[in-house]
């Protein structure tokens, strides 16, 4: 039941996640930061799925983890069902992890190969002391049941079991405490084509049957837009864009979702070989030390002289998006053309 008053479900402000860099044996000194996740802010409502995408390194997992406060932040505001949970204690959060769980990438990793799969998924039932060992068997069964496992899935062990079949383990063990938000940190990524489908399809129908908010993040564009409601696009630990996914994918108005988007291959010969791809340059910056102000500007491919290396933008809305640069109504209209990057061994980027 919800406590914000009809709010959002989620609410980040101006969050960063910075990791130290030290230096020497003895004395560990502080020689930088890793600017995993840098002045982020969003809402999730209930019952929504907002899609989280970008290329890997961009601090999309660390987001995702900080959110559940699997880190802590260095700064800004994370607010779950009305409640500020930025600095709270373990203690605190206690009573809160059973609203929000996670559905890690890694099927293989996540699940312990020395337990069986009967104690995996009934172990959060023990641990926050809401079902007897009794009800712990009976309820396992159905959590099995509801993600497509059958019944003596409980007494086998992890390596018994396929990559699917281990994500819906993995599944079952998030849903063992009836929570509201669910983190879905590229839960399909290690998986088959044909698999992944049937994974998300089920979460589609989980959603729908116990009410279930995602945050799905991953770097398929097709899964994230079947999936989602809303896109938040990241960057280097900001976001540059945030829209509905249907939008998003029609009408993209930053630089960098475009360039995304037009890598994406299209199933038909004839419209693909006369496509010309919108190509980045260079390969991604050091999060420890980004491009000042836009840190797109490096490898975009609208890059203007003026603004973009001296001037950082700020999200704003246009069009019912949300966008971070200071020329997308031109790049939108076809004022300003991409430009050929340099290859990736001539870019010098951070």
């Amino acid at each position: 039941m919800s406590t914000n008053g009809g709010g959002p479900l989620l609410e980040v402000d101006d969050l960063r996640v910075w990791f130290k860099l030290t230096s020497g044996v003895v004395l560990d000194r502080h020689v930088g930061d890793i600017k995993a996740v840098d002045g982020v802010s969003f809402s999730i409502a209930r019952g929504e799925t907002v899609g989280l995408v970008g290329e890997s390194g961009c601090g999309k997992s660390t987001l995702g983890r900080t959110i559940l406060r699997l880190y802590k932040p260095t700064g800004g505001r994370i607010v779950f069902d009305g409640k500020d949970i930025t600095t709270s204690s373990e203690t605190d959060l206690h009573p809160i992890r059973r609203k929000m769980q996670m559905v890690f990438q890694d099927p293989y990793a996540s699940l312990n190969p020395r337990h069986s799969v009967g104690r995996i998924v009934g172990e959060p039932l023990r641990t926050h002391g809401i079902a007897t060992r009794r009800e712990v068997g009976r309820q396992v069964a159905q959590l099995l049941n509801v993600v497509g496992l059958p019944a003596d899935a409980a007494n086998r062990y992890p390596h018994e079991f396929s990559g699917g079949q281990r994500q819906r383990i993995g599944l079952a063990r998030a849903l063992s405490l009836n929570p509201d938000f669910v983190v879905c940190d590229e839960p399909v990524s290690a998986l088959d084509v044909s698999i992944q489908a049937q994974i998300v399809n089920l979460l589609e129908d989980l959603q729908r049957d116990f009410n279930l908010t995602y945050l799905f993040i991953a770097h398929d564009l097709a899964v994230v837009r079947h999936i989602s409601t809303r896109i938040i696009v990241m960057y280097l630990g900001k976001i540059v864009e945030i829209a509905p996914a249907d939008d998003l994918y029609e009408n993209p108005l930053h630089p960098y979702t475009v360039t995304l988007l037009s890598a994406i291959p299209v199933p038909d010969p004839k419209v693909e070989r006369t496509r010309r791809a919108i190509r980045v340059g260079g390969d991604l910056p050091s999060p420890v030390n980004p491009p000042n102000a836009c840190r797109f500007h490096t490898r975009c491919p609208f890059v203007q002289p003026t603004r973009c290396a001296d001037e950082e933008p700020r999200l704003r809305e246009l069009n019912g998006h949300v966008v971070a640069c200071h020329y997308a109504e031109a790049i939108k209209a076809g004022e300003i053309k991409p430009v050929e990057r340099p290859p990736a061994s001539t870019v010098a980027v951070g």
